[in-house]
């Protein structure tokens, strides 16, 4: 009688796992997909600014008015300096969310392996929640 009741409890336990892991999957994905999103963007705006900067040298150099653009182009390596930092901050966020998806459908996998094999979980039918 206490084997059924263990069985049951970790079978509760597993469904309640199950269930949050549906649940935080899609989340997981979709924030994956937008950090892609963003760094894609961060480089895109880091090249800008690596142009904008090349091209503000190049029309000081050819400048006959003495124009100070230099403090235009600190600003805009500082500039590129946060947004580097910014995308590497995420990528590291990324890369642990990786490992947190993976290390969840390992953990699944492992627990519906462990189901599997006591006969707990091919007893329900699937078309039942």
């Amino acid at each position: 009688m206490a084997t059924v009741a263990v069985v049951a409890t970790t079978s509760g336990k597993d469904v309640i796992a199950e269930g949050l892991l549906d649940l935080l999957t899609p989340a997981i994905q979709q924030l994956d997909l937008h950090v892609h999103s963003v760094r894609e963007s961060q480089v895109e705006l880091r090249e800008h600014i690596d142009n904008l900067a090349t091209e503000l040298c190049r029309i000081n150099e050819h400048q006959k008015v003495a124009l100070d653009l230099d403090p235009y182009v600190k600003k805009l390596l500082n500039a590129r300096r946060r947004v580097v930092l910014v995308n590497n901050i995420l990528q590291n966020a990324q890369e642990r969310l990786r490992r947190l998806n993976h290390n969840v459908a390992k953990e699944t996998a492992r627990r519906k392996t462990m189901l599997e094999a006591s006969g707990v979980f091919a007893s329900r039918s699937p078309s039942k929640p």
